[in-house]
């Protein structure tokens, strides 16, 4: 590395330093935007009818206001054919933009102007309302708007069938229990008088499900399952249903307490107003007030922007700030301190949802939000332990014991496979994939390179050696993993490139050779698709395609590649030069990096995430480590 080059990188290294270490709170967090798509907001207007019915054909709730700055914030980004994407940049959704449609027209604007009539036009060319998801579906039919007897049932009985509810992922659970209450209990809410979607139906197209391929398929078996359970409906036992929305309440309502909200997410949250509601809680009862105002710490309102975030990524957005400081040594010792002691207070110490699989597993780990004590999550996890190898706490002996116990946690809620998931062990039975209700794609929870090789990492940072049980099975199933390129599936970040380098990082802390095939094969791969700017990119279609897609450079992508480069043992190739050059060149005066691409997954294919500290720390952290091993090569 030239001066000139090493000087350049140490004042990109300053200067994002200084950015970063004056983001954080007097507490010791760092907490950035988590944005996504128009959903939200759409949904928000939704919840809105739901609260405040119309009065005949005229609907004016009392949060008009709000109502109108979503409207705003909705129409600011549709796309040139009419419609709305789910990531910016993509093409238009039919499930987002039937949202949209119907957000903007019950909100007032008017179906013939040029909005939704180009809207329209798209949505029939995707196919309709027909084409929708079934969330969109289910939410519709809450008001009439689409026919009940084509939208999956969610039946509240599933409650009362053992452990079934516990193998579907943590995040669908925490949906499906709260909608299973709105649709047991909704007569049907009005929407205004005269008030109808039919111009979105593509004529000559059944509104109901696809059928099967076959007819005999799981597929098949659950929309007979679907049928009886409509029976039921009319005529099953009132008393066992009674049972069974009581059981859903308890549970809702023990969710909700050490917790940002049920699940501490937006779906789940939104559910569980609808269902209060319909429970009787009217507005002044502590669990509704309690659900609304959690619900709406959601909402960013600053007068210039309005949108929802899904959830609170501190706790995420903290641990790699720390561990990007850290590395880049810039952060006086007692900021690291603070966000360590800060870090360590965030430990759960209660049993959640994990615990059914894992009943004698002492309670640890970390959750991504502010509180969500029943839900902490195995990335976050792996994530903090990284962060508090190198940020060391006022308080030795506890933080000793945080990380102690956090290791007993993460080893046993390792896999049968070896691999780690998001929140639970072994939530990978593929059957429940075929419900009517689970084409948003995010059913279950399996084990997943990217969340593996970040904790192979967190272990060996603290001492687990390469020779453990869980260390051994970690390295087989990443080796098991790798795709025929060379790369790594990523489910939490988009994609191949998140990760491999992830992957790659985790089997070098755990012992594997730089000079071991899968290793030389993932580095050879990452070299390979580098930009012609110095820079990678990768877009959100690749897990449409099932395979890497090329898109222009971004910040975040660009450290990950490279941070996967360096892992692997390549220190001195012309790709770790140009990347370096390709940030300290892309680097904003005041120390940051623009990013207006989603860079974050939530559902593949479905959910996409906008994290606004990615596109800072993760650089910071890339150069750092560059600097560092070129320093050392010298």
């Amino acid at each position: 590395m030239t001066d000139s080059v090493a000087a350049s990188v140490a004042q990109t290294i300053a200067r994002a330093s200084e950015w970063l270490l004056a983001q954080q709170s007097e507490k010791g967090y760092w907490w950035g935007e988590l944005t996504a798509d128009t959903t939200l907001e759409s949904d928000y207007i939704l919840l809105q009818l739901w609260l405040f019915p119309p009065d005949g054909a005229d609907w004016n709730p009392p949060t008009r206001i709000q109502v109108d700055r979503a409207v705003a914030s909705i129409l600011a980004r549709q796309c040139d054919d009419g419609g709305f994407n789910i990531y910016p940049g993509g093409p238009s959704d039919v499930s987002a933009s039937v949202k949209a449609y119907f957000a903007l027209k019950l909100a007032g604007i008017d179906p013939n102007g040029p909005a939704l009539a180009r809207l329209r036009e798209c949505i029939l060319a995707h196919g309709g309302l027909q084409a929708c998801n079934s969330y969109v579906r289910i939410n519709l039919s809450l008001f009439n708007l689409f026919p009940a007897e084509h939208v999956p049932s969610v039946p509240p009985e599933m409650i009362l069938m053992g452990r079934v509810l516990y193998h579907m992922s943590a995040w669908a659970r925490a949906i499906v229990v709260p909608l299973a209450i709105v649709q047991a209990l909704n007569p049907g809410r009005p929407a205004p008088a005269g008030f109808t979607l039919d111009e979105l139906y593509l004529p000559g197209v059944s509104k109901a499900f696809p059928c099967p391929d076959s007819w005999f398929s799981w597929k098949s078996f659950f929309l007979g399952v679907d049928k009886a359970c409509k029976l039921w409906e009319r005529y099953g036992s009132g008393a066992i249903r009674a049972k069974a929305i009581a059981a859903c309440k308890e549970w809702v309502l023990e969710r909700t307490r050490y917790t940002d909200g049920l699940a501490a997410i937006y779906p789940p949250m939104m559910y569980t107003i609808m269902a209060l509601d319909l429970l009787g809680c009217q507005p002044g009862h502590p669990d509704r007030d309690e659900a609304e105002q959690q619900f709406l710490n959601l909402m960013v309102d600053d007068g210039e922007k309005f949108y929802f975030q899904p959830c609170f990524s501190v706790v995420w957005d903290t641990a790699i700030a720390a561990h990007a400081l850290a590395e880049a040594g810039t952060a006086p010792s007692a900021q690291l301190a603070r966000a360590a002691d800060w870090l360590v207070s965030k430990e759960v110490r209660k049993k959640g949802d994990w615990s059914i699989h894992r009943p004698n597993t002492e309670p640890s780990g970390w959750y991504f939000e502010f509180a969500n004590e029943y839900y902490p999550d195995i990335d976050d996890t792996g994530m903090v332990m990284i962060a508090l190898a190198f940020a060391k706490g006022t308080k030795t002996e506890a933080q000793q014991a945080t990380i102690k116990r956090a290791l007993d946690w993460l080893i046993a809620m390792q896999a049968k496979d070896g691999g780690w998931a998001a929140f639970d062990v072994d939530n990978n039975w593929p059957v429940l994939s075929n419900v009517p209700f689970a084409d948003h794609n995010a059913m279950l929870d399996p084990t997943c390179p990217d969340i593996s090789g970040r904790v192979l990492e967190a272990m060996a940072l603290h001492g687990v050696p390469s020779d453990h049980p869980a260390m051994k099975r970690g390295v087989e199933y990443l080796i098991r993993a790798q795709e025929a390129d060379g790369s790594w599936y990523g489910r939490w970040g988009v994609d191949y490139i998140y990760g491999t380098f992830l992957a790659i990082r985790g089997l070098r802390a755990a012992g594997e050779s730089e000079l071991e095939v899968h290793i030389l094969r993932a580095s050879e791969w990452l070299r390979a698709i580098q930009n012609a700017d110095g820079g990678w990119g990768e877009s959100p279609e690749s897990y449409t395609q099932g395979i890497y897609v090329n898109a222009v450079s971004t910040p975040s992508q660009t450290a990950w590649a490279l941070l996967g480069l360096l892992a692997s043992g390549d220190t001195r190739s012309e790709s770790i030069d140009r990347a370096a050059e390709y940030l300290t060149r892309t680097q904003r005066p005041d120390g940051t990096w623009d990013e207006p691409q989603a860079t974050g997954t939530g559902f593949p294919r479905v959910f996409y995430l906008n994290y606004h500290m990615y596109r800072n720390s993760f650089p910071l952290l890339a150069l750092a480590t560059y600097r560092k091993a070129r320093l050392q090569e010298s």
